[in-house]
């Protein structure tokens, strides 16, 4: 634990003297809110609350996705990773610490909608829903925590940066992140129960306000987070046989 603490200082201190790497994934988010949420859904308190909790999946989506498919597709072509991969340690540690800052950077990303609900809209949220709200953000990230590392061992850098910018509006669009609950399009109700994002939308949503999980929405999330976890074990079992074989 001592050297993972260490490694999520270290990575945590890295990503200060680079703030646009949070600037970036608070900005969708907070101007989504701005721009959409406050003129259209500000107003209804009941609105404005399943709204944000919309905004903060999508922000939670953006940090994991960009921090870790783009940051560990950097680092793997840096001397330092593979260097570490060969200390007594093992990749553990460092992996952990990964982990570690990148959901302190999460919840730093969810400050800008926090602030922009609490001062510009209606919606409203008791205390103890608000905790419950921010255990849902750690589980809902995982499956794009997993997403990200896929994307991060799997793909060169500059790959990794298009791959991840090709599915992040995608799956925010098709999982219905950007409309009220059961109000999406037709096409995107169709298809939004067998994304990740609509799973982990509703569980947000369940968790600020009386709204009823999708069982086929749920099921479908485990899915995706088996694949995913497998996926970016493949990916890291890759790149480790092409580095040390």
């Amino acid at each position: 634990m001592p050297l993972a603490l260490t490694h999520a200082r270290y990575q945590l201190l890295e990503t200060v003297r680079i703030p646009i790497a949070i600037v970036g994934s608070a900005f969708f988010p907070a101007a989504s809110m701005l721009f959409f949420v406050v003129p259209f859904a500000g107003k209804d308190p009941v609105g404005a609350t399943f709204a944000t909790a919309s905004m903060v999946t999508f922000a939670v989506m953006s940090a994991n996705i960009f921090q870790y498919g783009i940051g560990v597709a950097e680092d793997r072509a840096q001397p330092w990773d593979p260097f570490t991969r060969t200390l007594p340690a093992g990749p553990a540690p460092r992996f952990a610490g990964r982990i570690m800052a990148g959901l302190v950077i999460t919840y730093l990303s969810l400050i800008p909608v926090v602030i922009i609900a609490a001062t510009l809209t209606e919606a409203r949220i008791t205390p103890g829903k608000f905790l419950l709200a921010l255990v849902t953000v750690g589980v809902t990230s995982v499956p794009f925590t997993l997403m990200g590392l896929s994307i991060g061992y799997a793909l060169p850098s500059k790959a990794a940066i298009v791959v991840a910018q090709l599915i992040f509006f995608p799956l925010a669009f098709g999982g219905g992140l950007l409309s009220a609950p059961d109000q999406a399009p037709g096409f995107i109700q169709a298809i939004a129960p067998y994304l990740p994002t609509r799973g982990a939308a509703e569980l947000m949503w369940a968790a600020v306000g009386d709204y009823a999980v999708n069982p086929l929405s749920l099921v479908m999330l485990g899915v995706w987070l088996v694949v995913l976890a497998a996926l970016a074990a493949w990916a890291y079992r890759r790149d480790e046989g092409r580095r040390f074989s």
